[in-house]
């Protein structure tokens, strides 16, 4: 893996561990983290070895802190729109990334850090994690995409109520609301990640990565449409090799041995 300047990459066991690593600024997000971000989930892409990503923090204190305010105060109008759309696009491709994503959430997961852990697939806190969209005591909103995920991931009003209000809530109310899916200790944290991507990589990979794309475009469609893709989502999988292999050995009774791959 390449060497980026605000990111940590290790890999082991077809898992790839990013770390942002600016702990010095609890891994506030400028323009050069998000360049490093969209290379290095560009990179995984490319690498067959790497089979699931895991998205974290460096240090003890922080996720992601926000964007970086201090990139962000002089800013003028055109300047913070760009600003926006590059850190809309950057979390897009993370949550479109055709690999599970997971993100191990330690200390703060404020503004664009929030924004970041919701365009995870699953996200796992540690006990001391601490979420909120902070934007308005700044006067500006969300940028990242935290206006439009927020409200998909624990509603409408309860999104109205916590980027409104500014609160920042503990670990175990973003489990209770829904934001996060799982809370541990520090200490735990990415071990019970690893557990979860070990249990995810027995499965298809072919079928993990086309649930999740069934998912995501579904939640942009209304019933009747959503319903129809999943159809075609269902039919595309008896093209690969991991349906036959599946199903085969459920009727041979025995665990199947995955290629990941479509028949050819």
């Amino acid at each position: 893996m390449s060497e980026y300047s605000t990111l940590l990459i290790t890999e082991a066991a077809g898992i790839a561990v990013v770390s942002l690593n600016r702990p010095e600024a609890l891994n506030a997000l400028n323009s050069t983290v998000l360049n490093d971000l969209s290379a290095a989930f560009d990179e995984v892409a490319g690498n067959d070895t790497v089979k699931a990503v895991i998205l974290t923090g460096a240090g003890e204190k922080s996720f992601v802190a926000g964007a970086d305010i201090t990139q962000m105060k002089d800013m003028n109008v055109v300047e913070a729109k760009l600003f926006a759309e590059k850190g809309q696009s950057v979390f897009l491709k993370i949550e479109q990334f055709p690999k599970p994503v997971i993100a191990a959430i330690n200390g703060f997961a404020l503004g664009g850090g929030c924004e970041l852990a919701m365009a995870c697939d699953i996200r796992i806190a540690s006990e001391n994690a601490r979420f909120g969209q902070p934007e308005v005591g700044l006067g500006i909103i969300p940028g990242f995409g935290g206006t439009q995920r927020l409200a998909r991931l624990v509603g409408r009003g309860m999104a109205k109520f916590l980027i409104y209000t500014a609160d920042i809530i503990d670990a175990q109310e973003a489990l209770r609301i829904g934001l996060v899916q799982k809370v541990t200790t520090p200490e735990a944290l990415l071990d019970e990640a690893h557990s979860i991507v070990k249990r995810i990589l027995k499965k298809s990979s072919i079928a993990v990565s086309l649930v999740k794309d069934a998912i995501n475009r579904g939640m942009e469609m209304d019933i009747a449409n959503a319903m129809q893709y999943e159809a075609y989502i269902f039919g595309t999988c008896f093209a690969s090799e991991d349906q036959k292999e599946g199903m085969a050995a459920f009727v041979e009774k025995r665990k199947p041995s995955f290629c990941g791959q479509f028949a050819k």
